[in-house]
């Protein structure tokens, strides 16, 4: 099928305000290839791309991909080193691209604890595209979400509060005032949520594709919210509350 036949196909009514994305496979995607893992990371960047362009055609609000968790710093170390220069470039080549399409970025996690470089290149980012009105582009980097709770945890009890709502919780986690994820798309065939949210994707509508991430382009996205546009979500209540 036609590509602009697929998005024709998805409800404009019935848009994930939430998008996020567990980008997966680059390292199997390169091994397929023949070449280092680091390779795969590299060819990955018009996944990002295409991700970032269709999900904001289509009117999705908040895209968060999970660029890099408190776990990945135990892979080799040329791995990790080649991950954060790769960062940093791409931050400054594809800064325009945000500014042409209108897209805000902000971050979730840990960015402390970046390499200073990295750090002053997100923050220049974020500086420049502030003013954007249109899609927010959230990267999580150096962000687990078990960090994510017991952050929230400690900034509670910091306050002395005797009784604490979910509500609570909500407020204190790194994605304070951003709706919670409607659908999770995750790549290359992997069916688990790797400590990405935790708390957030309760309710959320969950997608595996075997796509590896380099792989991965607007047809895989509208795939995966026209799925999620077959579903009934419920929260808890019966099919027959939802309905009336």
């Amino acid at each position: 099928m036609a590509l602009e036949e697929l998005k024709n196909q998805i409800e404009q009514s019935n848009i994930p305000e939430h998008i996020a994305i567990i980008m997966d496979g680059n390292g199997r995607w390169a091994q397929k290839q023949g070449v280092k893992r680091i390779f795969g990371h590299q060819n990955a960047i018009e996944a990002v791309r295409s991700a970032t362009e269709g999900s904001a055609e289509v009117g999705v609000k908040h895209l968060t991909l999970y660029a890099f968790s408190t776990e990945n710093w135990e892979r080799p170390k040329y791995e990790v080193d080649s991950l954060m220069t790769l960062l940093v470039n791409t931050i400054k080549d594809e800064l325009p691209t945000l500014q042409k399409n209108n897209i805000r970025l902000s971050t979730i996690g840990e960015t402390s604890g970046l390499p200073a470089k990295a750090q002053n290149r997100l923050q220049e980012a974020i500086t420049c595209t502030k003013e954007n009105s249109g899609m927010n582009l959230i990267l999580a980097l150096n962000y687990s979400g078990k960090w994510d709770l017991v952050n929230a945890m400690n900034q509670i009890l910091q306050k002395e509060m005797t009784c604490i709502e979910p509500s609570d919780i909500d407020e204190h986690l790194s994605t304070a005032g951003i709706p919670n994820p409607d659908l999770l798309i995750r790549t290359s065939g992997e069916m688990r949520i790797s400590n990405f949210l935790l708390w957030q994707m309760a309710y959320t509508e969950l997608h595996f594709t075997d796509v590896l991430w380099p792989d991965f382009r607007k047809k895989d996205l509208y795939e995966a919210i026209l799925s999620y546009q077959k579903r009934e979500r419920r929260f808890g209540k019966t099919s027959d509350q939802v309905k009336a």
